[in-house]
């Protein structure tokens, strides 16, 4: 037990309590362990990797994990963390994207060792008396202790009643499934201590709160998310998860090795100090491991360093072909090319592209890569037979014209 505590910390920001945690490891019987996670996106990226790298270590040690679908609250919209009431999202959109988090979780999750369930098969049949009998459990003052609605009040933004009701439904999953053992990322601290308040309420043995870091994405300053573009998606290629944790600041390099990896700290610790863009390296190798194998992490190295360090082309480059030999602006060309070749998470929008081009970070070859020139304006763009287009430092395009 001693030995899986010091996993179980590892990474973790408050654990409530700790005594309580000791206490029900030491019934040995299996714990159910919940994590409820909201379908708001399409798909997994890194930062969701560290609740559920936690989930699986309580799986090796025997215990049961509880993945909850909040098809029910994704409704509603997590107001943590928020500082506007988030958007309504369809119910369609919510099914689609619950279809693919759960089966992108198992590429962590062991299958054998967890109970996917849906939290509406629970909160709809609530009914309006039991929604009341919630909502006397709380009060406006208690739910304005929560810094993100406390510091909205203040600035005079909208709160809805709904959101106010959140945090009671969420802690309900917990009464639901019996848990034991519950984790979030540490703005979702209140949520979680709502669900140990309400099991007291309904006699049952309040479950341990563990919270976690929420990881820092590719910008090296806001949260890891979809909607900050500075994600690495679970499912993303290789080459590319490969390419984007070599982009990350040096000062994240201890963390992701913390969060995202099993690796002696100590060890990388020394590497960090030693060399960092070799620290990276070996990083960016061990979580490519963990989600193709070593053989294709392999190649994604020996593809970054042909690329990158040794200035070579891609082996296996996107190519468009086109029988439009001039284009009205250069963005025009690179919108219409992701479009067309780039997945749906990477798209490259207009906005993004102008962007670009104003950092000079688009250049072009006439002569299949022997020479780039940098674009700095975005103006009308005549093709030749064939060029490559590099976009940002890791896209490259070849344009054939017909």
């Amino acid at each position: 037990m001693k030995e899986f505590l010091e996993l179980l910390k590892r990474g973790t920001v408050e654990i409530i309590s700790d005594a309580e945690l000791t206490e029900k490891l030491k019934q040995k019987k299996q714990l159910r362990v919940k994590l409820g996670v909201d379908p708001t996106a399409k798909d997994l990226h890194l930062g969701h990797t560290v609740l559920l790298r936690k989930l699986r270590l309580f799986q090796d040690y025997g215990h049961k994990v509880i993945f909850i679908i909040g098809d029910f609250t994704a409704r509603i919209g997590d107001p943590s963390g928020q500082d506007k009431t988030r958007p309504v999202i369809s119910e369609e959109d919510i099914l689609k994207n619950a279809e693919t988090y759960t089966e992108q979780v198992f590429k962590i999750l062991d299958k054998s060792k967890t109970e996917v369930v849906f939290n509406s098969s629970w909160l709809k049949e609530l009914g309006i008396t039991g929604l009341l009998n919630l909502c006397t459990r709380y009060t406006v003052s208690r739910m304005l202790e929560r810094d993100d609605f406390s510091q909205r009040y203040k600035n005079n933004s909208p709160i809805s009643i709904i959101e106010f009701i959140y945090p009671l439904l969420q802690g309900y999953d917990s009464v639901a499934i019996q848990s034991d053992i519950e984790l979030g990322g540490n703005d979702q601290k209140f949520n979680l201590l709502v669900g140990r308040e309400l099991q007291r309420d309904f006699g049952q043995v309040p479950q341990v709160v563990m919270t976690l870091p929420l990881l820092v994405g590719l910008d090296g300053t806001k949260k890891m998310s979809k909607s900050y573009k500075n994600y690495i998606g679970i499912t993303e290629p290789s080459k590319d998860m490969f390419g984007k944790l070599m982009s990350i600041p040096d000062n994240l390099m201890y963390t992701y090795y913390e969060l995202l990896t099993n690796s002696d700290l100590n060890s990388a610790l020394d590497q960090i100090k030693a060399g960092p863009r070799n620290a990276k390296a070996n990083l960016a190798h061990i979580i490519t491991e963990q989600y193709y194998g070593e053989k294709t992490a392999d190649a994604a190295r020996a593809e970054f360093d042909n690329v990158f360090s040794k200035k070579s082309l891609p082996e296996n480059m996107p190519e468009y072909k086109t029988d439009k030999p001039v284009w009205d602006t250069v963005s025009q060309l690179i919108t219409t090319i992701s479009n067309e070749l780039d997945s749906q998470t990477d798209k490259i929008s207009r906005k993004e592209a102008k962007r670009l081009i104003e950092q000079n970070a688009v250049e072009l070859s006439n002569n299949n890569g022997a020479e780039f020139t940098k674009i700095s304006e975005d103006k009308n763009i005549n093709l030749g037979k064939e060029i490559i287009l590099k976009v940002g430092k890791r896209k490259y395009y070849k344009i054939i014209l017909k």
